[in-house]
């Protein structure tokens, strides 16, 4: 359970949910004006923290300088929308618990329009790091604290586009050249020697005869093989670039009202 010792450690804290899921970052806290403990948070989302949900800090925890609530995102995302410009009403508080099915503030049945207690017993801090320093100054009527907002910036990852690789397949003609050979006939003509005198007395001294050879040639041969040539695949990497973000912030002015003649310093 979160008391009042830990309101300075919440303001600008992470929030987390039960999946441990990052929902966002505490803006107000809003006290138990009974007790004085933290009973309510608005959590800032969006992508600019602009946004502001009300997540109760029941069953809540705070470690290691983040806060665990006892909610899931899609849940909480899904909250009423109540601005967080002032104490809950009534009715504010009662949309809120019945969204989260948690019983009503203790006491809250009892009370009356007009009672202290009315205010749905929730008060805002401002700031969690100078709970204390309020309380302590407006208690010596000597000096107050100026405050003022500035701008709270946080990025989200979102889909911006895809790459795909495809492969299709292409047709193209190519010639290439092949050598080929071929047999051609020749006449050849051998005078008669001592060497071959005796093939040719052989058979009769006069007739006729044929004699053939066969021709031969190469005739070129087309055919096809696949091949791996390269490998492609698709790569990521991160680049780094800024961008220029503005808002409105609100700061606190001091003037000082006396009599004529005093020291204005």
């Amino acid at each position: 359970m979160l008391t009042q010792n830990d309101i300075a450690q919440l303001t600008g804290t992470d929030v987390y949910d039960t999946n441990d899921d990052k929902i966002g970052s505490v803006g107000q806290v809003y006290l138990d004006a009974q007790s004085g403990d933290p009973e309510w948070v608005t959590v800032k989302t969006g992508l600019f923290g602009t946004k502001e949900t009300f997540v109760p800090l029941r069953d809540a925890g705070l470690t290691d300088g983040r806060v665990t609530v006892a909610y899931g995102k899609d849940q909480i995302k899904d909250a009423p929308r109540i601005d967080a410009d002032g104490p809950l009403n009534h009715t504010e508080e009662d949309e809120l618990y019945a969204f989260y099915g948690l019983p009503a503030a203790r006491g809250y049945g009892d009370a009356r329009p007009g009672d202290d207690q009315y205010q749905s017993a929730s008060a805002r801090s401002t700031s969690g790091a100078d709970y204390q320093d309020r309380d302590s100054a407006a208690g010596d009527g000597e000096a107050m604290t100026r405050s003022e907002e500035r701008l709270v910036t946080d990025t989200r990852t979102e889909e911006a586009g895809k790459a795909r690789l495809r492969k299709y397949v292409v047709t193209e003609h190519q010639q290439v050249t092949v050598p080929v050979a071929h047999e051609e006939v020749r006449l050849q003509r051998e005078p008669i020697t001592d060497a071959n005198a005796a093939d040719a007395y052989d058979g009769p001294a006069i007739s006729e005869a044929e004699h053939e050879v066969t021709l031969h040639a190469e005739r070129p041969v087309v055919n096809t093989e696949a091949v791996p040539v390269e490998r492609v695949r698709l790569g990521k990497e991160t680049v780094r670039d800024q961008q220029t973000v503005s808002g409105d912030v609100r700061k606190e002015q001091i003037e000082f009202d006396g009599p004529e003649g005093s020291d204005r310093r």
